[in-house]
Order: structure tokens, then sequence, then C-alpha cells
């Protein structure tokens, strides 16, 4: 994170802490809960499964919990942001704000564009579906500034965007693409889409059931949407405790399991037709650098080290590499990768 993010952590501090998420929050440790919450997508009633979360990427204060329905087994993040607050937080600390011309930055652009990333993902997984090769019209939600789109359109597929960040949209759109930014209640389709690509985006929704039911109506009949997304039944997640990389609070709204995950589709109206299991050595990576330098309520600077990172994901993925692969194959990696297809009309929960 560069100087003027940090100042606007520091800057929104006070807020954060004494307000976020609409609670008085004087000493993160001892939040007082409220009654129990209510799960987001079949309205059960949750219970705690992991307490005294912290954001261990952009030091961003407050504590959280992760609560798990009893009903369809999702865990959620309690308390929820509301929509405001997380644009408020998105603006500040997340994804494209305008920096260009960094040392990061550069060495980011050139190695996304260098035939280095496909050498890349297909030794340390593709979990965006960057080596998928296809045609026809592709979505791709949460475009960010269109490096993903780059990719795609090389692929075959006719490549747009949808983008809530309109600073990176901009970005995206002077390279060419068509991107829409805006809810997906309000995209007006003229011509249905073959794919709709979620990427590392589910999660971070506050209603994952009506963003799959957006999608749907985005598809043709039979397309098909792909998603990847952080596995909950990951088996770093115990490893690394509070300092899994995947907590990403208060970001990561919900936390799928692969039956949670199909659950969900298929009471949207999907069919599941391919389910994939990854543990990308630089999420292991992330996971690490947080256990040993993460602090409440300070940036993760060292995720940002283009060097160090390089270095632990090669150490990670040379010594990790069986049990790495163990664990994708016993259901436990710490990416799912789904590729599901439009079907009939979306189930009617009991």
């Amino acid at each position: 994170m560069g100087e003027d993010a940090a100042m606007a952590a520091r800057q929104f501090e006070v807020d954060v802490s004494e307000d976020l998420l609409g609670c008085k929050i004087s000493s993160p440790a001892r939040r007082t809960m409220a009654a129990p919450a209510r799960c987001r997508t079949c309205q059960g009633v949750t219970e705690a499964s992991v307490n005294r979360l912290f954001d261990t990427r952009f030091g961003i204060p407050g504590r959280f919990e992760v609560q798990r329905c009893r009903q369809c087994g999702l865990e959620q993040i309690f308390p929820v942001p509301t929509p405001a607050q997380l644009k408020e937080l998105y603006e500040r600390f997340y994804n494209f704000g305008g920096e260009r011309g960094t040392v990061y930055t550069t060495l980011r652009e050139w190695f996304f564009c260098s035939p280095l990333y496909r050498l890349w993902i297909l030794l340390d997984e593709d979990i965006s579906f960057h080596t998928r090769q296809g045609q026809g019209r592709l979505l791709d939600i949460g475009c960010n500034e269109g490096r993903t789109l780059k990719n795609y359109a090389r692929n075959g597929f006719q490549a747009e965007g949808a983008e809530l960040n309109e600073t990176a949209a901009a970005v995206a759109r002077s390279a060419g693409f068509t991107v829409f930014t805006g809810p997906l209640d309000d995209f007006i389709l003229v011509t249905p889409f073959d794919v709709v690509v979620l990427s590392n985006v589910l999660e971070h929704a506050l209603d994952p059931k009506a963003m799959l039911m957006s999608v749907r109506r985005l598809l043709k009949p039979e397309g098909q949407v792909w998603i990847s997304c952080p596995n909950s039944e990951s088996w770093l997640r115990p490893v690394f405790g509070l300092s899994w990389i995947n907590w990403h609070v208060p970001f990561h709204i919900s936390h799928f399991s692969a039956n949670t995950l199909r659950s969900l589709l298929e009471e949207c109206g999907f069919t599941l037709r391919e389910t994939r299991q990854m543990t990308p050595a630089l999420w292991v990576a992330h996971s690490l650098v947080a256990r040993l330098f993460a602090e409440e309520g300070k940036p993760t600077r060292q995720l940002r080290n283009p060097l160090l990172m390089f270095a632990l994901v090669g150490l990670c993925r040379a010594l990790l590499f069986p049990a790495l692969a163990l664990g994708n194959r016993w259901g436990r990696g710490d990416c799912l990768a789904v590729v599901a297809t439009r079907g009939g009309d979306p189930a009617v929960r009991g």
C-alpha cells in the first residue's frame, strides 16, 4: 500500500474503529455481540465459528467474527458492512485507485503481459481461467483496470467487463474494452453472454444469491459461469489460523465450501459441470507473510514487496508441492474453481 493509502488508513481509523458496521468499538477485543445474526442467503440462524479476526492486509481497524449458518452451512463475517461502508473502504484501500508508475505497478504490468505469466499460471495454478480458450461473448465481473480482459481477448473471446470502480473502468476503456459501471441489476442486456466470469468476486458480494441470479439473467441458455473463490475447508485455514490470508476481513463477506457453493448454484438455477481445487503457492506465501508480519491496525507492507513474494512463492512451491497436491486431491485445496451452466428455473428453498 502506498503512502497516500497509508495516510487514508490513519485518517479513516477513528471513523472505522468507532463506527464501522454501525457498532461503537472503543476496544475491538471487547466488542459486545448483538443478537444472533441471520444467514444472508437462507435466513437461518448462525453461530460463531471463528473469533478475533482483523485485517492483515491494509490494517483497517476493527475486529470481526465468522459465523456459520446452522441451516445451510455457509459461513459469513459478522458484523456485515453496509453498502456505503464497503464503498468507502474499497475506494480508499482496495483494488485500483489510480496508482501508476511505481516500481510495483510497473513490474506487475510487465509480468502480466509477458510469457512468464503463462508459465507462472501453468506452474502455480490458473485460478482466474486465464488459460481457457474459446469464443463468444464473455463478461468479466470485477475486471478492475482490464488486465484480465486482455487475457480473455487473446484467448478468442469478445471480452467485456463490469467494474464498480470508475477510475479502474476508465483505464480498461482506454484499452478499447466496453466496461459497465454500476449494480448488475442495472445492466441493460442487449445480447446475452456465453460466459460470465466471477474470479475471486462472489465472496465479496453482500448478497451472493442475488449476484448469481443477476449472472443467470445475463447468460444465454446453457451459458457458463466460471467461479473461483477461497475454500472454507482449506487445510491451510487451521494451519495459519487467524493469519489465513483468505479471511480478508472486512472484504470477504462469505466463505464457501464445495458443498455450500454447489447448493447455492443449484438454488439459483445452475447445473454444476466442473469443480477443481487448487492451492496457489502465492496464497500460501501471503498467509506466511501475514503470520510473520501482520500487526493489528497496521498495513502489511511486505505483501507488496515483489522480491520477497517471488522468493517465498518459489520456496513454497518447491518445498510444499506434495502437501499442496495432496490437499487438492483430498478436497482441502485453498481455492475452488467451478464451471456451471445456466439450467432451468431456480429452485425454491423449502
